[in-house]
């Protein structure tokens, strides 16, 4: 197996390495033809530029002037790759602490997952392994897991392969160490399959050097991580939520979450209660959009919640929203008094949002408890109770 049988190049971004940089092109070198290499100079200020001059018309050098920032470099190497023809790239890092000889994996990997993305999985756990790094790496993964709802055990790794194809399609904006983080999520939410590589790692305190710096490239991360976290909470969550009900069969998920073993008839019942509540509180256009956190949250059921939550559903939103002016009514007298459904006009809503507000809301309330305990009394009937 070589490269050539998945069509790939590698890329090394490098910046300021010089004492590991030689070694990590001679590793690939072996696996690699000198051709199928991309080293992304990125301003370097030390021996790089000595190193990358003994491969002169080996290995394909692109250069940035001064130093942009790893994602800056990377995209460079993305789009040269992208140009030369290939379908798949690797990325690997020019500090030494990734092995060239695990390129193999990747291959086998490609061969067998066409156009996946493939993650190399360090065992971060090991000995000398930065307590900063293993930190780091947990707070990555569980933000791209609630991004996109995969899990993945290393997703800082920089020994990846990247499928071209959809990267031709994605528009990325970052240009640090942020840049490894936005292009995952955006490639899971192309459905691009993303899979973890058991790969190798060496930490050498006396050969690696590090670029990244912790309070600034961290603030970079938590800004991105805010941007994709509302995109997902606007957009691809509820998508993918929706897609999944889609794929299954809505009454066939619905028995199935009902008759689930491992979770109590209380819990369940819980779900339904707070999607009868969600659904008719008057927050329209943002009951989803804080139900479904809040649902992740506290570990509902999210099919019974959003099942109980379409109760607002076009032929009920007009009861649901005289319902509440008659309500509101017992509480704010000096609102609308509607003796008939056809009484209601947008006017008449807007002038009298506040009679509109408190009732929707004990309306969303009393819906919610009668939704709750009327499902838990059914589950124990029809449901052995679950610890």
């Amino acid at each position: 197996m070589t490269l050539r049988d998945i069509n790939c190049c590698v890329l090394i971004p490098t910046y300021n390495n010089q004492k590991t940089l030689q070694r990590v092109i001679d590793g690939v070198l072996e696996y690699a033809d000198a051709k199928d290499v991309i080293v992304i100079n990125d301003g370097a200020t030390d021996g790089t530029a000595d190193i990358l001059a003994s491969y002169a018309n080996r290995i394909h050098v692109l250069k940035n002037e001064s130093n942009q920032g790893k994602g800056f470099s990377l995209r460079k190497g993305f789009k040269e790759a992208i140009r030369l023809g290939y379908d798949n790239v690797i990325s690997i890092d020019s500090d030494g602490q990734h092995l060239p000889g695990d390129i193999p994996l990747f291959i086998e990997a490609a061969l067998a997952h066409p156009g996946a993305l493939l993650m190399g999985s360090r065992n971060m756990e090991q000995e000398g392994v930065p307590g900063k790094s293993s930190f780091g790496n947990k707070f990555s993964n569980f933000w791209f897991w609630f991004e996109t709802g995969l899990t993945l055990p290393d997703t800082q790794t920089g020994f990846r392969l990247y499928p071209l194809e959809p990267l031709k399609k994605t528009r990325l904006f970052t240009t640090k160490f942020e840049t490894e983080i936005e292009v995952i999520v955006k490639l899971a939410w192309k459905d691009v399959p993303v899979l973890p590589i058991n790969i190798r790692v060496i930490y050498d305190k006396n050969e690696r050097v590090t670029h990244f710096r912790p309070f600034r490239d961290f603030t970079r991360i938590s800004i991105l991580n805010t941007w994709l976290v509302t995109l997902t909470l606007l957009w691809y969550l509820p998508r993918r939520i929706f897609l999944y009900i889609r794929k299954k069969g809505l009454w066939k998920l619905i028995k199935e979450e009902a008759i689930k073993p491992g979770e109590s008839n209380f819990s369940k019942a819980i779900s339904i209660g707070f999607g009868f509540f969600m659904g008719i509180v008057p927050i329209w256009g943002f009951q989803l959009l804080i139900g479904i956190p809040l649902s992740m949250y506290f570990r509902m059921n999210k099919v019974l919640f959003i099942t109980a939550a379409n109760i607002s559903i076009p032929p009920m939103i007009p009861l649901i929203i005289f319902g509440s002016y008659k309500l509101g009514g017992l509480f704010y007298q000096n609102g609308l008094q509607l003796t008939d459904i056809s009484d209601l006009t947008l006017e008449s809503i807007h002038v009298n949002f506040v009679q509109y507000f408190l009732g929707g809301t004990v309306l969303a309330i009393a819906a919610g408890l009668l939704g709750f305990l009327s499902s838990l009394l059914l589950f124990n009937i029809l449901r052995k109770p679950q610890s």
